[in-house]
């Protein structure tokens, strides 16, 4: 897996997909006009250099080394040659320099240059990463059966480049191919695509059928049966949790607009859908279907969060012809949609408080700590401890100042 993340930063073909634009607004003009959420915008901000921390992290360890004891490093000539592709702005050693809780530089006198290994602590959280996940493999296996329970097709299939896409969002071994799929073949099985040197995922025919309840449903029973629930029993079985940040203006109209939505009738992301109703009110209720399946996707992921680009590519195998960016911005109360990092990258809003999960699981927790590594920067652990206790008790999320490259 990370000698394919390693070719695919060397060489990553652009794909072309078919979507419906809004006609009155330009999807630029659109994204531009939207209210900014600054928790969310702050905990971008920082979060852009962690993914700039985990591709440098995994070009580390996708380089062989000759001694399994020694651990693995890569040169300085050849993060040069990827500092474009890494958007690291001001080259690599002055990327590098920025974390060194993360990185160590030194010089290799066996290759006559200097280069770059994992420090200790990082080299720790990775294997703590990878311990997390495989304890997990039986919450991954129904993760990769839902997501393949939503596909439209008969076979309840998905291309596996879409998966290999999202493998880290979802949880996935780097390796699961052979760990996940191979190794479960009377839930998964591999079949050739449409197109050539393409494969696809399915269930197998042989699994017995299982009905999913959608995470929005659960939300729905545990809000019935709450003693201060204000909502008509009859109508909440359609309604999704919203919530809209302090300093949101909402008129009159668009809460009358949010309000009507929620009482839409829908066929739920694990519902068969027979026939395309292309009325105008038919239009709505699928609308409504893709925004529960997204909805649904961003609940299956460790982080509650994904690369738009990323989700794109489930676009037509979950049946969804709307445009995936609109959907966002068209339901601020459910998600929200950042640009920071040059990638539009898009949150479950329900599922953060303070910048944070409600209910971390334990790969988001092992993640986390390699982000507070990234947020102490140049800083003493000890200086970092306190400043963070501080920092928590304001609120901030330890998400403190620093320079960005």
């Amino acid at each position: 897996m990370r000698r394919k993340i390693l070719e695919s930063i060397i060489k990553h073909p652009k794909t072309a997909t078919t979507t419906f634009i809004r006609s009155k607004t330009s999807v630029a003009e659109y994204v531009a006009s939207r209210f900014r959420d600054p928790t969310f915008e702050k905990l971008m901000d920082k979060y852009k250099n962690l993914l700039k921390v985990i591709s440098v992290q995994d070009l580390i360890l996708a380089t062989p080394t000759k001694n399994n004891n020694d651990p693995p490093s890569l040169s300085l000539d050849f993060l040069s040659g990827l500092s474009q592709k890494l958007h690291l702005n001001r080259g690599p050693t002055h990327f590098l320099r920025k974390y060194p809780h993360i990185f160590h530089i030194f010089y290799d006198p066996i290759k006559s240059q200097p280069s770059c290994r994992l420090t200790d602590i990082a080299i720790q959280i990775s294997r703590q990463e990878a311990e997390a996940i495989n304890a997990s493999l039986p919450v991954v296996i129904e993760r990769l059966v839902r997501l393949l329970m939503m596909s439209t097709s008969t076979s309840k299939s998905l291309p596996l480049r879409a998966i290999f896409k999202v493998w880290r969002e979802l949880g996935l071994p780097d390796d699961f191919e052979d760990s996940v799929i191979a190794k479960n073949p009377h839930i998964f099985a591999l079949g050739n695509g449409h197109e050539p040197n393409t494969h696809v995922l399915k269930l197998v025919d042989e699994m017995p059928k299982r009905e999913f309840t959608a995470a929005v449903g659960n939300w729905r029973v545990m809000e019935c049966c709450g003693e201060d629930c204000k909502i008509d029993r009859m109508e909440l079985r359609y309604y999704f949790k919203q919530g809209f940040p302090s300093g949101m203006r909402l008129s009159k109209d668009f809460k009358a607009k949010v309000k009507e939505w929620q009482r839409l009738p829908y066929v739920g992301p694990y519902e068969e859908l027979v026939g395309k109703n292309k009325t105008k009110a038919g239009m709505k209720r699928l609308e409504k279907r893709a925004v529960a399946i997204v909805h649904e996707f961003l609940s299956l992921t460790v982080e509650k969060m994904v690369e738009v680009e990323k989700i794109s590519h489930f676009r037509k195998p979950f049946g969804i012809d709307f445009n995936i960016r609109d959907l966002f911005l068209d339901h601020p109360g459910v998600f929200y949609l950042s640009t920071k990092g040059k990638r539009h990258t898009v949150f479950l809003r329900e599922a953060y408080e303070r910048a944070q999960l409600i209910e971390p699981n334990s790969v988001y927790q092992v993640r986390r700590k390699l982000f507070d590594l990234v947020l102490l920067g140049r800083h003493d652990l000890a200086v970092f401890d306190l400043k963070s206790r501080e920092l928590d008790q304001r609120g901030d999320c330890g998400l403190q100042e620093e320079e960005s490259d």
